[in-house]
């Protein structure tokens, strides 16, 4: 079936949407959003069966969705319609929430429905999580069941009913109504419009003189003061008084600029002094150690899974630590929201120097994965149960062992952004997947599914989606890792290869080889990896669909589909 993916932007739902539909056998063609000429010129180009539109906020030319099936991926319940459904199903407190696949019509969200699907609402989330989590897996269900229903002669669409709907055409969620009142606002309330406000638009306020979005929101326990008043910072957060205590703000962005931590945006602007603490509280902390047994769990939770020079630092001190403990087996684990994204280019692009400051990024990141490379006396684990980018998919390959989610979204390339890379890649990745395969990935810029990363040998194991079962099966793996009696024979292997290895190509020397490359392109202020830069921390839309998006992908004929099962390792091999 030949399939048009109709996208505002390539998100993180439509790359899923993409590789699901890929491996159920279809061919898929991308077209963003750019102008209704474009999106007509795609359909007379492609001739497509079915357009599919996991993430559009622009209305479909007429002259498509009239001589085409066009099914559109609504955040919403039942009957729920307009832009802001995941903002009021939060600020609504909604107990459960859901999506709606439609078809497309004269009315905004107000056609046909082939499916829907409900989900209770995660205490507690944000409204970017909920969509990244929640609303992605109802999405998913809900456009595969379609796919099939599509071929099925008896299936028909059935009308939406607005009298027996859940839903309600709601208006879209205006600055006055995100509105926080500090001298009013209990820290619930104010918690609750951050989320609803979380990652776009944020809360917009006036600070000093400026024009601040604020994002990211968690209640300060133990702390008070005058409401409104900014109190403290701690770790690149900012503590902010309500009437009946306190919050922490992650994030904030002055108007025309790009989002960064709070205390970098706001502390500038402020006519007062605000103290930092000189130990960040528990629940600020990036990164963290759990320990089971001789099994050590290293979270380095970073905002969009960007890793800044500072931060690669601190990873790189942390793991030192657990290095020279007596734990067996240290597993990488990335964050809840993502894996890692590689460098930061928001902190590069604020930078003084952006080049030297890209600099000082990647060959921070690179002592990190060169430290997990040369880890000899213990077993390492990348558990991948959230989406990796670029830096970050390579960095997973230092380990031994690399396990996925089901369901996780992996990028193993640059050139989007106009680089070549470094992170050891061009020794990483040739090793796991082969000199064609990594070829392929690092060229074509397309999303790599787990079942397909466990295809290619990027990953040695795919765990359940189910965030629970994941985590279970994640420790019963470990826990094996360290019983078993081959645990001394696995590490005499991993030494022996290391060393073979070694000796056919040093590790300077392709570290050399990437930086060499990466120094030309960062200092050359020609590079496009500088307009890329700019492009995507300033979030601006793309103004064509990229070649490589505008290709055929299909499945690879000479490859067997992958199973559902959990893959036992080879304890002994690595």
């Amino acid at each position: 079936m030949r399939i048009l993916l109709l996208c505002s932007a390539f998100n993180g739902l439509s790359q899923r949407v993409h590789r699901e539909l890929v491996l159920d056998g279809c061919e898929i063609v991308v077209q963003l959003a750019t102008s209704d000429e474009e999106m007509e010129r795609a359909v007379q180009q492609f001739q497509p069966d079915l357009v599919i539109c996991p993430f559009l906020k622009h209305k479909i030319p007429d002259a498509i969705w009239q001589s085409l099936p066009c099914l559109v991926v609504h955040p919403g319940i039942e009957g729920d319609r307009g832009p802001s459904s995941l903002d009021w199903a939060i600020s609504d407190d909604k107990e459960t929430w859901g999506v709606t696949l439609l078809q497309a019509n004269d009315t905004m969200d107000a056609g046909d429905i082939w499916g829907t699907m409900n989900f209770p609402m995660r205490a507690g989330a944000n409204k970017s999580s909920l969509y990244r989590r929640e609303v992605t897996r109802c999405a998913v269900s809900l456009v595969k069941q379609a796919v099939r229903n599509f071929t099925d002669q008896n299936f028909l669409p059935r009308p939406l009913i607005e009298s027996q709907a859940p839903g309600c055409l709601l208006p879209t969620m205006t600055q006055n109504d995100r509105a926080i009142d500090w001298q009013r606002d209990s820290t619930a309330e104010v918690l609750k419009k951050l989320r609803a406000a979380d990652s776009l638009p944020g809360i917009r306020e006036t600070i000093g003189d400026r024009v601040v979005n604020l994002f990211g929101g968690r209640e300060a326990e133990g702390l008070r003061g005058e409401p409104g008043n900014f109190i403290v910072s701690a770790g690149g957060h900012l503590c902010r008084a309500t009437v009946d205590g306190a919050v922490w703000i992650s994030h904030a962005k002055e108007a025309g600029k790009f989002k960064l931590s709070a205390s970098r945006v706001i502390v500038p602007l402020l006519d007062y002094p605000v103290d930092e603490l000189s130990d960040v509280p528990p629940a600020l902390q990036e990164i963290r150690t759990e320990y089971s047994d001789e099994v050590a769990y290293l979270y380095f939770s970073f905002h969009g899974g960007a890793m800044s020079t500072q931060q690669c630092q601190d990873l790189l001190a942390q793991y030192r630590e657990l290095a020279a403990s007596d734990v067996k087996v240290i597993v990488l684990m990335g964050g809840d929201e993502f894996w890692s994204n590689g460098i930061h280019l928001n902190t590069i692009e604020a930078a003084e120097d952006p080049a030297q400051e890209s600099w000082e990024n990647i060959n921070a990141i690179d002592d990190f994965v060169l430290e997990v490379i040369n880890t000899r006396d213990k077993l390492t684990v990348a558990a991948l149960g959230a989406n990796a980018g670029a830096g970050g998919a390579m960095m997973a390959l230092a380990c031994d062992r690399v396990v996925v989610r089901e369901g996780v979204v992996i990028n193993p390339h640059y050139q989007t952004m106009g680089l070549y890379g470094s992170e050891y890649w061009t020794y990483l990745l040739p090793r796991r997947v082969g000199a064609q395969r990594a070829k392929r990935y690092t060229e074509d810029c397309l999303p790599v599914l787990a079942s397909e990363a466990l295809r290619d040998g990027y990953a040695d194991n795919l765990f359940k989606g189910d965030l629970t079962a994941f985590h279970r099966q994640l420790s019963d793996y470990c826990q094996r890792l360290v019983n078993v009696a081959e645990f001394g024979h696995s590490l005499s292997q991993k030494i022996q290869r290391r060393e073979a290895d070694e000796q056919e190509k040093p590790l300077q020397q392709y570290r050399d080889e990437e930086l060499q490359i990466m120094r030309g392109i960062f200092f050359d202020p020609g590079a496009e990896y500088h307009r890329a830069r700019k492009a995507f921390v300033y979030k601006q839309c793309a103004k064509s669909t990229p070649e490589y998006l505008r290709r055929s992908s299909m499945t690879v004929s000479n490859t067997e589909p992958v199973t559902e099962e959990v893959l036992e390792p080879a304890y002994g091999q690595i």
